[in-house]
């Protein structure tokens, strides 16, 4: 099994020279070497040089001509999408996910199941049964399949190999107990491919920006339900000292009756669920809503209860669920404000799930965004649905396994 050349952010001069180059050919081409030198600052002597090595290594093509503006007409360079493909796998609010990518991201394949336990156990065996099911349907891809990204929950370490997972012991009481996952072994020694292992909502950020976003967008938030976001700064992915940034909430079992907020529950900066107490609200009021919509597919039964079934009475404009969710948003609305504040983005994406709860989810977080962050940075960010929807994650984790793959070529 031949290893990734990188990990993480800690880039090398070439890696950066590689990735600007050939990110640049994924997005633009087919493009000419004076027209990326243009694009990414760089000197077309120097361009030329790394082109060369892409080409020797087949990443790369040389296209038709392009039109002469005097002199002789430049080679057009096209990035070689088929030379290599990459696994990734993602789990939002309702579905596990894996798919198969090309160099340029294009999904090729993809299997989905419903989201179903949270168990530590049962999230591994999850992640294997998914990973098994799509390589029986990659079997023309197999050979060149470069590795196998997994976006996942939890504290992911500064090294990409465990997962602290948080696994709930006491809902009522909102007691977890951490359990350490070497994840990243486990589904190298199944698979025998390279694993990156890291945080779902950084995977779906990362994706976001590399696949959706103009290469403008630099600075952005993908928010994973209330209980953490992706972060990316100045287009790098920003994981902290160690690895953990972005969990956006304070835990501290010893201090849970008095630490509150009697307004609002549940506390902006407490631990929430992941579906910002949606699942809650609706059995506390569909007892004496039995008309809701939600009632009529749940079926009759809080057991049956799920986030689908109030996400689908949305789109009937079912007034309960219609509060539910606008309930959720602006709680949620309050801690995007704390966090455009704070880091002034350009854009934050509601994902993991949360945007199949539609616009009026979205535009309830806007107003209270409006409403708590300062107007100089409420007015620059753009709050906006998922584009890459239910796939975030898992492209994000496949297309970062593209992203090493790019950043260690090597003479």
């Amino acid at each position: 099994m031949k290893e990734l050349a990188i990990k993480g952010e800690t880039l090398s001069e070439r890696s950066r020279k590689n990735l600007s180059i050939l990110d640049t050919i994924r997005r633009v081409g087919p493009i000419s070497k004076t027209d990326i030198s243009g694009l990414i600052g760089v000197n077309v002597v120097t361009v030329s040089n790394y082109v060369e090595e892409f080409l020797r290594q087949k990443l790369i093509f040389e296209k038709e001509l392009d039109v002469s503006k005097g002199g002789r007409r430049p080679v057009l360079l096209d990035l070689n999408s088929d030379c290599g493909y990459a696994i990734g796998i993602g789990f939002n609010l309702l579905n596990t996910i894996a798919v198969l990518v090309d160099m340029r991201g294009k999904l090729i394949l993809r299997v989905k199941n419903e989201r179903t336990q949270n168990r530590a156990a049962d999230i591994v065996e999850s992640i294997l049964k998914l990973t098994r099911d799509l390589l029986a349907q990659a079997k023309d891809y197999k050979d060149k399949i470069k590795g196998v990204g997994i976006a996942i929950a939890g504290i992911v370490d500064d090294k990409r190999e465990t997962v602290r997972w948080p696994e709930i012991m006491d809902k009522k009481n909102h007691t977890y107990s951490l359990i350490t996952l070497p994840l990243k072994d486990i589904v190298e020694k199944e698979f025998n491919y390279p694993v990156i292992v890291d945080n779902d909502a950084t995977m779906a950020c990362f994706g976001e920006q590399w696949l959706s976003q103009d290469v403008e967008i630099q600075n952005l938030l993908y928010m994973f339900s209330g209980v953490g976001c992706g972060i990316m700064i100045n287009g790098e992915i920003y994981r902290g000292a160690n690895g953990c940034a972005g969990e956006i909430s304070i835990y501290n079992p010893r201090e849970q009756q008095s630490f509150s907020c009697e307004a609002g529950q549940p506390c902006f900066l407490k631990r929430w669920e992941l579906d910002i107490g949606m699942l809650d609200a609706a059995r506390k009021e569909l007892p004496s809503n039995k008309s809701s919509k939600i009632w009529e597919l749940c079926g009759g039964s809080l057991d049956k209860l799920n986030l689908r079934n109030i996400f689908e009475a949305v789109k009937s404009d079912d007034h309960l669920a219609l509060d539910i969710v606008k309930g959720a948003a602006r709680r949620l609305g309050i801690k995007v404000a704390f966090l455009v504040n704070l880091l002034n983005p350009q854009v934050v994406i509601i994902g993991g799930g949360l945007e199949e709860a539609g616009m009026p989810f979205i535009e309830e977080i806007k107003r209270s965004v409006g409403e708590w962050a300062f107007e100089e940075s409420s007015s620059a960010v753009r709050i906006i649905p998922s584009r890459l929807g239910e796939n975030a994650i898992a492209l994000g984790a496949a297309n970062f396994i593209v992203r090493e793959v790019f950043a260690g070529v090597k003479e």
